[in-house]
């Protein structure tokens, strides 16, 4: 048994049917761990569940739907029932409207505060249902945050203040919480090649951007996934409250980065 081992763990992932959260819930099922695919489409969540079980897993379906204020408290309430255990939670659920959240002036106020609620009330009541299962042995929280958190932008201002929120709740619920041990992180993807992030990327827009990644290349859910099972697994057993980038090194350099990197490239 490694590091890095979850056997007998049992985990709650949510918005897990596809992109980083499905690639989340796949690897802490290979790495031993009873994984509850939380997510609000029935017929999604069960094929999801059904198709870790075709690989050995262990895995089963819950449905979940985040604008719901009970099912927070119900998926947790269900889970320790069933399995008379809490031990990760991982929260990637997140929201946001393309075409409504804007800059300031340009954006709809509506969806703002709508978006901003939303994302920030399936972090926090997820977590203020899980804890009191975890407090008997432990546990570790994982929150999927984002790199517009700490990278501001010259849209998105919803989505990119309500992450900054779960930035600030993750290092609270650590230090609040450190003494049960339970331990709280946050992961912030950047640019993570999602079917649905790559649908609506221009090969333009992705060119550009990446001349702002020193890595090269755009991320992979399963990058996303190796940080989450770190932080789920004793590997990470004294670190807490960490706001942990995946991101390429994204924003990593100087604003004239891209411009330098770009001009060495050519001199080569």
């Amino acid at each position: 048994m490694t590091m890095y081992s979850l056997a007998g763990k049992v985990a709650v992932v949510t918005a897990s049917t596809r992109g980083i959260g499905r690639a989340c819930a796949e690897m802490l099922a290979e790495n031993g761990a009873t994984v509850f695919v939380a997510a609000r489409n029935e017929e999604s969540g069960n094929a999801v569940a059904a198709s870790m079980s075709e690989r050995g897993w262990k895995a089963r379906f819950v449905r979940f739907d985040a604008e719901k204020p009970e099912d927070c408290a119900r998926i947790m309430e269900s889970v320790a029932e069933r399995e008379g255990r809490l031990d990760i939670l991982v929260n990637n659920y997140g929201s946001t409207d393309v075409a409504r959240d804007k800059d300031l002036v340009g954006g709809d106020s509506e969806a703002f505060f709508r978006i901003v609620r939303s994302n920030i009330q399936s972090v926090y009541l997820t977590r203020k249902h899980a804890v009191p299962h975890m407090i008997p042995t432990g546990g570790s929280i994982i929150n999927i945050s984002s790199i517009g958190s700490v990278v501001p932008d010259l849209s998105r201002l919803a989505y990119g203040v309500s992450k900054s929120a779960v930035n600030w709740l993750t290092k609270n619920i650590a230090l609040q919480y450190a003494r049960h041990n339970i331990r709280c992180n946050a992961v912030l993807p950047g640019l993570i090649a999602t079917d649905a992030a790559m649908r609506n990327m221009s090969d333009e827009f992705r060119e550009l951007f990446l001349r702002h990644v020193p890595l090269g290349r755009v991320g992979r859910p399963e990058d996303v996934a190796a940080a989450v099972l770190y932080y789920a697994s004793d590997a990470s057993s004294y670190v807490t409250g960490m706001i942990h980038e995946v991101a390429g090194g994204y924003a990593l350099g100087t604003p004239q980065y891209a411009d330098f990197a770009g001009m060495a490239e050519q001199s080569r």
